[in-house]
């Protein structure tokens, strides 16, 4: 399937708060809380009565976040009368998660992938089941894509196309990358579904031959989705594995990239948490769950597919479901396993990737 028009932005709730908007994100970055380097966040002094909120976001929702985060100071301020001073990071999913295990005080981790969250749970920061909250504790979905130069230059129609000699492939590092964990799940996983078609079961040797041909015409690996993405962008490689979201916001910005949607893909779940231990440690645990409400709210996840995500909540999915694609073939973690079966199978020392990194 070829997608070669994302949805473009119809409604633009958030430029229409006039004033109060300005005000609010003066106070952004005049409190010295606003948006930071990705790997160097402030710490802003919080005025009295204020609030500092700590942020640490998979790489790929920083530009969204630009416009969200003065939106939810702004209510926060009609509501409590407190300003929220925010702290925030972007990272590749992976390196944030070990970025709050190793003492990045965040009080909201917002990554690519559940086994992110499972990670800074089990180095007991978080406490609490996130998947017993709303929609499984996810924020987003998406699915996992290619994206081809404007007019699709090699006919890509789907994952084998990427094998095809003379073709140059991006997709991140896994070892950084969550978003290139979900390119890789999408491959694999295509390759099961393609060895039941031929021989009516998963056979786990096809899937991991399937995975090897896409991975000999990889040009490279980059340690994000959003480092990948500016690679494509600099010219590097003639198809990227990515989000659907990642190439509806470049093309709603003006980017000439067509977007093919293989009949067997993924269903990518982005997930956010309370960060047990730092909510409790800063006393900031009230404002972090409204945060989370926040984005899990109608309007919210309405602006979020204006960019290209997909709504969890339900009225806001069911208002933009013609706007999206539902491949016939798609499947989520679970046809793998769950997380915990991925990480053994793909992801371990003797795992599938790195069995196909090493050419074993």
């Amino acid at each position: 399937m070829k997608r070669t028009n994302a949805r473009k932005p119809a409604l633009r709730r958030m430029a229409g708060y006039g004033l109060s908007l300005l005000l609010a994100m003066g106070l952004l970055s005049g409190c010295a809380g606003g948006q930071t380097a990705d790997n160097d966040p402030e710490k802003p002094e919080a005025a009295k009565g204020d609030v500092t909120l700590v942020i640490g976001a998979y790489s790929v929702v920083k530009d969204v976040f630009a416009e969200l985060l003065p939106k939810f100071q702004q209510e926060w301020k009609d509501r409590t009368g407190q300003t929220v001073v925010f702290q925030e990071s972007y990272e590749a999913s992976g390196t944030q998660a070990r970025s709050i295990i190793g003492g990045f005080e965040a009080d909201v981790a917002v990554l690519a992938m559940d086994g992110d969250l499972r990670r800074i749970r089990d180095a007991g920061l978080i406490t609490h089941d996130w998947t017993a909250g709303p929609y499984k504790g996810n924020i987003t979905t998406s699915i996992a894509v290619i994206g081809t130069r404007e007019g699709n230059p090699r006919g890509i129609k789907g994952w084998e196309d990427l094998m095809k000699p003379g073709v140059r492939v991006l997709y991140p590092n896994p070892q950084t990358s969550g978003g290139a964990q979900w390119d890789i799940n999408a491959i694999y996983g295509a390759g099961l579904k393609e060895s039941e078609r031929q021989t009516g079961s998963k056979d786990a040797e096809f899937a991991k031959g399937y995975l090897e041909r896409v991975h000999a015409n990889i040009e490279s690996l980059d340690k994000s989705g959003r480092a990948s993405m500016a690679a494509f962008e600099y010219g590097v490689g003639d198809a990227i594995v990515t989000y659907e979201n990642e190439l509806i916001a470049r093309i709603n910005k003006g980017v000439p990239y067509d977007i093919v949607i293989p009949d067997d893909t993924i269903l990518i779940e982005n997930p956010a948490a309370v960060v047990d231990r730092n909510v409790d440690k800063h006393g900031t645990r009230e404002v972090a769950e409204a945060f989370l409400e926040f984005l899990r709210s109608e309007e919210t996840q309405l602006y979020l597919a204006e960019n290209g995500f997909r709504p969890v909540e339900p009225v806001a999915a069911e208002k933009v479901k013609n706007d999206y694609t539902t491949p016939p073939g798609l499947f989520d973690i679970g046809y793998l396993g769950g997380w915990d079966e991925v990480k053994k199978n793909l992801y371990s020392k003797r795992g599938v990737w790195y069995q196909v990194l090493a050419g074993l």
